[in-house]
């Protein structure tokens, strides 16, 4: 009998984020309407549209942030009501701010990121205080580490958002608005540290007015309109900073959830985008 041997497909590695025919309303006025896509495992996909196109709120349904009117949420094949692998995920919200008599320095705020990886209760060790550090050369703040996050700039307080989330170790990062208010050097750093997510592996959603620097960087994009996906192709500009012009921060919107205190900080939720 001749030998016969079967080729065994690899298994499909299921999308990151799976939206279908997710509706989302604020007050009773949809935002998001009947949306449907897949956001593919292992690739840095930004999300882009003009302010009100519905792109925060995307991700924060994505994230469970706010709750489907209809529709359904998948995160790594699983149903977002039954994912609880938390610790694979690594949120960056558009901003932070000091608060508390006593400020949070660089050090603290990012070793926060270890909490959801450490056992309940246990003292951090040494591979947390390793992370940490490894977060913190990532973005380049490792000399800042002792200073508050109250002497930082807009850009470098982004720049710790980020290095919180690396330091938990996830494989896919959330990143909302994380060009917005940053100035043009800040802006480089934070696209070096998203192209070395990128070549390892990492999976990266970025929300997105203006891709910038990231331009090279980004895989693959999708593109909103009034709560719809867009067909067109949405043409950000390429600069997000322009000598003598001033980055537009995301437009205030009345509706927006209140800012969430944590310990001696306040992490801002993102707006009703």
């Amino acid at each position: 009998m001749s030998d016969q041997f079967t080729e065994t497909a690899e298994p499909r590695v299921p999308p990151a984020f799976q939206a279908i025919d997710a509706t989302v309303s604020y007050g009773g006025v949809p935002v998001l309407h009947s949306v449907s896509l897949d956001i593919p495992a292992g690739r840095t996909t930004a999300v882009l549209g003009p302010n009100g196109s519905g792109k925060s709120t995307l991700m924060r349904a994505m994230l469970g942030i706010v709750p489907l009117d209809r529709g359904e949420i998948r995160v790594h094949g699983t149903p977002l009501r039954r994912f609880r692998d938390w610790r694979r995920i690594g949120y960056v919200p558009q901003r932070l701010s000091a608060g508390g008599s006593v400020p949070a320095t660089v050090r603290e705020i990012v070793a926060s990121g270890r909490v959801a990886v450490r056992r309940r209760l246990s003292l951090p060790g040494v591979t947390d205080r390793r992370a940490v550090d490894k977060a913190l050369q990532t973005v380049g703040l490792a000399d800042r580490a002792r200073d508050s996050v109250r002497e930082l700039s807009g850009g470098q307080q982004q720049r710790v958002l980020i290095a919180r989330a690396l330091a938990g170790e996830p494989d896919t990062f959330v990143m909302d608005e994380p060009m917005a208010g940053v100035d043009t050097k800040n802006q480089q750093a934070l696209a070096e540290t998203v192209q070395l997510l990128s070549e390892q592996g990492s999976t990266v959603v970025l929300v997105l007015h203006e891709l910038g620097p990231l331009k090279n960087v980004i895989e693959r994009t999708v593109s909103l309109d009034s709560g719809h996906i867009d067909d067109r192709a949405f043409e950000p500009t390429d600069v997000c900073v322009r000598p003598g012009r001033q980055q537009r921060s995301p437009e205030p919107d009345a509706t927006a959830p209140r800012s969430v205190p944590v310990a001696t900080t306040r992490i801002e939720v993102p707006r009703n985008d």
